[in-house]
């Protein structure tokens, strides 16, 4: 009688594992906008000539604070700008004036947006765009650009000191006799 005393057990067991499991899933999907289930927000839009390794989910924020996400990111195919809708916390209000830049967490980390607020005393209504965005910046691009500048045809580039010229030959010494 010992086995089936166990196996009842183990079920039970499992039971148990199963509806935490199953918990722990409800309060991430409820929790997983960052809301918390508060109304969901209020939507932004944005045009970013490059979003570089933005991703849909990725965070957007104010003064170093989550206020959002990003929810979808599409191409315009008049423009061919990135179009870009946010997802913004509903208590926080975005001045009309505010400026929008992408960002990332550090050389090789993610991408997030940021808003600088404005001082306009009027905010974005929702689905409104910011007319101020900054795309993303190439950091590898930027990096590859100082180490090997791209020259044109071997003339020195604008506002650059021209190449040293050739240490003199022998022939040309100024010091014929030694130095």
């Amino acid at each position: 009688m010992a086995g089936r005393s166990e196996q009842w057990a183990e079920t039970g067991v499992g039971a148990v594992v199963l509806a935490v499991a199953a918990g722990f899933l409800v309060y991430a999907l409820g929790h997983a906008s960052g809301f918390g289930g508060a109304g969901g927000g209020y939507e932004l839009t944005a045009r970013f000539g490059d979003v570089g390794a933005l991703t849909p989910g990725a965070d957007v924020r104010v003064a170093g604070v989550k206020v959002g996400s990003v929810a979808a990111i599409e191409l315009d195919p008049k423009t061919f700008l990135a179009r870009t809708r946010f997802l913004i916390q509903p208590q926080v209000k975005v001045p009309s004036d505010s400026t929008v830049k992408i960002t990332s967490d550090g050389l090789l980390g993610g991408q997030h947006v940021v808003i600088a607020p404005g001082g306009a005393s009027d905010d974005l209504k929702p689905g409104a765009e910011f007319q101020n965005a900054q795309g993303a910046v190439d950091l590898f691009g930027l990096i590859g650009q100082v180490i090997r500048p791209q020259g044109n045809g071997g003339a020195a580039a604008p506002g650059t000191a021209p190449a040293p010229a050739a240490a003199p030959s022998a022939a040309t010494d100024p010091y014929p006799g030694g130095h």
